[in-house]
């Protein structure tokens, strides 16, 4: 687990980097917006206080505890489930990028109370109204990985006599 490991390590550092260097180092907090390569890449502020896209977001401490408590269950379980499974390297980088990521997210609503979203690509017309950051990224590849490097396992052998 080796691999799953140091993947992980480097997810969470380098979105925590990432959301300090941006949030805090270019004060996006306050000044909310800034053109990066317009009108395709922006950094828009935006705190996550629900799930995926703010749904269900409030306020709320128990909420913040709760999707933090699910973020640490969740991974946990997956780490548990791709050692069971053999922890090949595939499947164990795809855990680390899903594990460094759903991390990245709880530590944002343990330091901030929400998750720091601040990514805005739009193209070809197309205005998109929703921020996302690395974090949410990596959990995409990861979960993306992990459906892909698990469906390369060749079924158990039949053990119940029948063929």
């Amino acid at each position: 687990m080796r691999i799953a490991t140091i993947t992980t390590l480097i997810i969470l550092a380098l979105d925590q980097a990432l959301k300090w260097a941006v949030v805090v180092g270019l004060n996006l907090r306050e000044v909310m917006y800034i053109e990066v390569l317009p009108p395709y890449l922006n950094l828009t502020m935006a705190w996550n206080r629900g799930v995926n896209f703010g749904l269900f977001a409030a306020d709320s401490v128990w909420l913040r505890v709760a999707l933090v408590a699910l973020a640490l269950i969740v991974t946990g379980w997956v780490w548990f489930w791709v050692r069971r499974e053999g922890a090949r390297p595939l499947m164990q980088l795809a855990l680390g990028f899903l594990a460094g990521g759903a991390l990245g997210n709880a530590i944002d609503r343990i330091t901030w109370g929400a998750v720091a979203d601040f990514l805005n690509v739009t193209c070809c017309g197309w205005v998109n109204p929703w921020a996302f950051n690395v974090a949410d990224i990596a959990i995409f590849i990861g979960a993306f990985g992990l459906i892909l490097a698990s469906g390369d396992k060749t079924p158990r052998d039949d053990r119940s006599g029948l063929r």
